[in-house]
């Protein structure tokens, strides 16, 4: 359960069995970006330090990224895509180059960005030659009239936007390959998220599909110079996904949602429940039609109704006002913000 609200009204720091919740240090005091990698069992006794130390300088590079663009005057659109591309080129996080195979040995992703100015967005679902995924959404959101593309519709159009195309092969590394006949090995039938558990859980969806030790998705939310927020998130699936299966990223109001009256929000963790709930959407419907803060909100859904269906994992979230929320369920999740100093910090685990 929750620690309680403190005189302000807002959800004290909570941990309890792997919950997690994130308050500012000083309240008001205007934040510009935030960012995850991935929520899930993610302990320090599992993790070398130079592995440790690879991903901290991942997360730094891409909030660095960021906030160049915020401080010059840019626009949180700029930001936010700017800075997921950071880490869909990183083999470390499940976007892009890091994205983890299907049950056919295809790395199929997906990739979605709001405007909370004009409430404007784009995604892509299941494609695999697109270089960065999110640039593609932001295109879809931009050069066409709608919201969604998949698959090989989605890639002729990135093409045709003069986005990079590469060869799938670009996205195979040697990890992610032998994650896929891990799980093959141990229950052909069955899907994990990022990489195969030691002691998987089932959960509670239909399939019994396993519940994983990491999420690997990646996001970034941010507020600019102008007032606008910005939401961008990026995945590369479940390890062994079959039928084309499309988690919550790509599906605007459940992994991303952006709207300058309430906040910005990116979501990662087991995509069925956050679809189930419109998780993104629920955090700003929650302060939009409640009055609830941002803290308030998004540990409404992350702590409480998310487990609730059987679920788990985060997101990341900053309102109108640059308070920022990174409230997670598991064990541990990627995560780091930068305020309007230049002050970077990163954190891993609970």
């Amino acid at each position: 359960m929750m620690a309680g609200l403190n005189t302000a009204g807002i959800p004290r720091t909570c941990s309890e069995g792997g919950r997690r919740c994130l308050e500012s240090a000083q309240e008001g005091q205007r934040y510009v970006m935030a960012i995850h990698g991935g929520a899930g069992t993610i302990l320090k006794s599992n993790m070398t330090a130079g592995k440790e130390q690879a991903y901290r300088a991942v997360l730094e590079q891409a909030l660095q990224t960021g906030y160049a663009i915020l401080k010059k005057g840019g626009s949180s659109l700029d930001a936010v895509e700017a800075t997921v591309r950071v880490m869909e080129n990183s083999p470390l996080f499940n976007a892009g180059k890091g994205a983890v195979f299907t049950n056919e040995g295809r790395n199929e992703m997906d990739a979605s960005i709001m405007s909370g100015s004009n409430l404007a967005a784009g995604a892509v679902a299941g494609v695999t030659v697109i270089k960065n995924p999110i640039s593609a959404a932001r295109a879809v959101m931009e050069k066409s009239q709608h919201v969604m593309m998949a698959g090989a519709g989605a890639e002729k159009f990135a093409k045709e936007a003069g986005l990079e195309i590469v060869d799938p092969s670009y996205f195979r590394t040697e990890d992610r390959w032998k994650a896929l006949q891990r799980v093959k090995a141990a229950d052909p039938d069955k899907a994990r998220l990022d990489h195969d558990s030691t002691l998987p859980k089932t959960s509670g969806i239909p399939g019994g599909a396993h519940r994983d030790d990491k999420f690997g998705t990646v996001g970034a939310v941010a507020l600019d110079q102008q007032g606008n927020l910005a939401a961008a998130t990026s995945t590369g699936g479940m390890t062994n996904k079959k039928f084309g299966r499309i988690g919550d990223s790509p599906i605007i109001g459940a992994g991303t949602y952006a709207n300058n009256a309430t906040c910005a929000v990116s979501c990662t963790g087991w995509g069925e429940y956050f679809i189930r709930l419109c998780v993104a959407k629920s955090v700003s419907d929650l302060m939009e039609y409640r009055g609830w803060s941002l803290q308030q909100a998004a540990a409404e859904l992350i702590l409480e109704k998310v487990p609730a269906l059987g679920g788990d994992g985060g997101l990341i979230a900053i309102d109108k006002d640059g308070n920022i929320a990174m409230p997670f369920s598991t064990a541990g999740m990627y995560r780091g913000s930068v305020t309007e100093d230049g002050k970077i910090t990163v954190e891993i685990y609970k």
